[in-house]
């Protein structure tokens, strides 16, 4: 395929080249209208979506054996992560039952289960330990007092956490969850389950507990509680027990608006873990079963969990990996298996929860423990982040550090930072690399990792794997200086020096014969002598000659001045790295190869127009390629476009102006046609 030379301004010209027109996403969102508010009603409650569209033979007996089977762990889970919170047991089947519900109407993952989960819960706990402690100046709290103000701490950082999620939701801000890469996730739980670990210790010290898990914890709960009682553990033992577990459910209750300012950050670090930790195995479960999920939706939908939750006295909730899992494997399709499972824990809090009442926190801390296992095993990251992936493993390493020294919000905060910070570095040390031409095609590849890619002679074709912007503007410039093989500034530096000292030599010349014209008409002057018989005539006749010798001095003069003139325009070549004795460049051209760039700033143009003066100084044509549209438009915005550095400097690939270069190996003429073949 043949075609022309195609530059940025002939390539304008063909594609009728125009800036994208913008879009005004504001003007739809003021919109008013009855199919506005019926999209806008479907959006935010999905339920009346897909529930008309159930097909009840098909999904309806695996959704119930599914949330039977999740029912069955979210009991014991649900008491045991409340005793993690530090709150009475009860209030984790509170916490197990009005958001799963919430959910099953507003959420869009078919899988996950939500409700209580141990990182949560942690993280929950430690809020409600600072805040209301067991002890206070020395002094011992009555416990009923201690655990009536940790659920109103509780109630309340929920209702702040529900507000946060929902407003990040309805403003898109889906995407900050992005910040929170997969290694920071998943080296932030694996640390808050070891410190689940450690904090559960005191309940089993001294037990040896057998594992088990899924449906046969229940059996666990039940049979502890039936030795528990059968053997008055609590009364001659002195075991702790679980305790009264009132039946039915509690009223809501407004949250406690004075704990705000102190629970903000916390409400905000949990808002963001609990969301990222949805999402990520909302997201893993639509890719496998082919359905979409909306992260900004899943925002509003836990976040709705908690508001309402946090009303009716619960913690903040997530979803819980194991109960997904169970979900999922059982026969689970979509969240009425949620919705089942929430009814089911609905029966326990009404009718059956007292039952549970001499129950042993070990056995909860058992329960606690046993379920900690798939987040544990995720230290086996480390082996397979250091064989993939160094920098994810430092992410990884630096998270779980954090997060086991420091508590888990400064833990979150201090990794999140410094993956950011590394993403800064990352891009501060892309690979830099000189390209060469494959034989035979118009690809151009790393000279150092294709053997048989050579430099076009003549040449050089210069490419960063990353954009260029405040950042590393300086690093990409003294890398294109290093891999061109030319000291630049050192040739620079140099030219100036000899330039600067040949016009100080001319300088003293012309101050030198400046001096001698003036002695020699100083003695001109003094031999002069003056005949008074000299005759009228004489005098008119040597006023004739005189005349003469000036008239003719005159033109001699002005001679002298073209002559002068044209030296003056031929001075430049006297100025070339040749004629001042200084080492030219092997290569005539330097093209940058810019396709890695996905945006400019202030710094960057001015590195490029840099880069443009610094090598036309060494008698090196500069060319820019592959270039896109939007990075074209921020340089004609930032005025990078003037007389001396065209868009006829840049073109639409590396062949186009590597061919051009060849043509062209001086300075760009006003009109280039030429054609390259393909």
């Amino acid at each position: 395929m043949e075609r022309p030379l195609l530059n940025q301004e002939h390539l304008e010209e063909l594609g009728r080249w125009g800036s994208a027109p913008r879009t005004r996403q504001w003007r739809t969102w003021l919109q008013c209208s009855h199919a506005r508010a019926r999209a806008l009603l479907l959006q935010h409650l999905p339920v009346l979506v897909w529930l008309p569209r159930y097909p009840v033979r098909d999904w309806l007996l695996g959704d119930l054996l599914s949330g039977m089977s999740v029912a069955i762990m979210q009991l014991p889970q649900g008491l045991a992560y409340a005793l993690l919170a530090g709150l009475p047991p009860v209030f984790g089947l509170y916490s197990s039952f009005y958001p799963v519900f919430i959910y099953f109407l507003f959420g869009t993952s078919r899988h996950i289960s939500v409700g209580t989960f141990a990182v949560m819960s942690v993280m929950v706990g430690s809020v409600t330990e600072s805040l209301a402690p067991q002890t206070l100046n020395d002094s011992t709290i009555n416990e009923t007092t201690r655990d009536a103000e940790r659920v109103r701490v509780a109630s309340t950082l929920s209702v702040l956490v529900g507000l946060f999620q929902v407003g990040l939701g309805l403003i898109h801000f889906g995407f900050l969850v992005t910040y929170l890469s997969e290694p920071l996730v998943r080296g932030y739980t694996t640390a808050a389950a070891v410190q689940v670990f450690v904090s559960q210790l005191k309940y089993v010290f001294g037990l040896h507990l057998s594992s088990h898990s899924g449906p046969l914890s229940l059996i666990y709960l039940i049979g502890a509680t039936g030795i528990s009682y059968g053997m008055g553990l609590k009364h001659i033992f002195g075991v702790d027990v679980v305790g009264n577990i009132s039946a039915g459910l509690v009223p809501p209750v407004a949250p406690n608006t004075q704990l705000f300012s102190k629970l903000v950050g916390s409400a905000f670090t949990i808002a963001v873990v609990g969301f990222a930790i949805a999402i990520s195995l909302g997201k893993i479960f639509a890719l496998r079963h082919g359905y979409r999920v909306d992260s900004n939706q899943e925002l509003v939908a836990l976040g709705l969990s908690n508001l309402i939750g946090g009303i009716f006295q619960c913690f903040p909730v997530s979803c819980s990996m194991s109960r997904s899992l169970v979900q999922e494997s059982t026969g689970g399709n979509s969240q009425v298996a949620g919705a089942i499972s929430s009814l089911f824990i609905l029966l326990i809090i009404v009718k059956l929860g007292e039952l549970f009442r001499d129950l042993p926190k070990a056995v909860l801390a058992a329960i606690i423990i046993v379920n900690l296992k798939g987040m544990l095993r995720q230290l086996s990251d480390v082996c397979s982040f250091w064989k993939a992936n160094r920098a994810d493993l430092l992410i990884w390493l630096v998270t779980f550090a954090a997060t086991i020294l420091l508590n888990l919000d400064l833990g979150l905060m201090v990794s999140v930072v410094f993956s950011l910070l590394l993403v800064v570095v990352r891009t501060q040390m892309p690979h830099y690399s000189i390209l060469g031409q494959v034989p035979d095609t118009d690809i151009y590849r790393d000279v150092a990792e294709y053997s048989e890619a050579k430099e076009v002679p003549g040449v050089k074709v210069f490419r960063s794997s990353a954009t260029v912007y405040f950042a590393n503007a300086d690093f990409y410039s003294d890398a294109l200086k290093q891999r061109c093989g030319v000291d630049v500034d050192f040739l620079i530096s140099q030219k100036k020096k000899l330039l600067k000292k040949r016009e100080q030599l001319k300088l003293k010349q012309l101050q030198k014969e400046k001096k001698l014209q003036k002695q020699a008409a100083s003695s001109k002057g003094a031999s002069v002598s003056i005949n008074v018989n000299t005759s009228l005539e004489d005098m008119r006749s040597n006023n004739v000659e005189d005349c003469k010798v000036m008239q003719v001095s005159s033109g001699d003069k002005m001679e002298d001045a073209t002559a002068n003139g044209q030296e003056d325009s031929k001075a430049p070549d006297g100025s070339t790295l040749k004629a001042l004795g200084l080492p030219q460049p092997d290569f005539h051209s330097l093209i940058l190869d810019l396709g890695a760039l996905s945006f400019v700033d202030t710094v960057c143009l001015k590195s490029l127009k840099n880069i443009f003066h610094d090598f036309r100084d060494i008698e090196v044509e500069v060319y820019m390629a592959a270039c896109h549209s939007p990075v074209v438009s921020q340089l004609e915005a930032g005025h990078f476009f003037d007389a001396s550095i065209t868009k006829k400097h840049l073109f639409a690939s590396v062949h186009d102006a590597v061919t051009f270069a060849l043509q062209h190996p001086r300075p760009v003429p006003d009109s280039p046609v030429s054609v390259t073949r393909l």
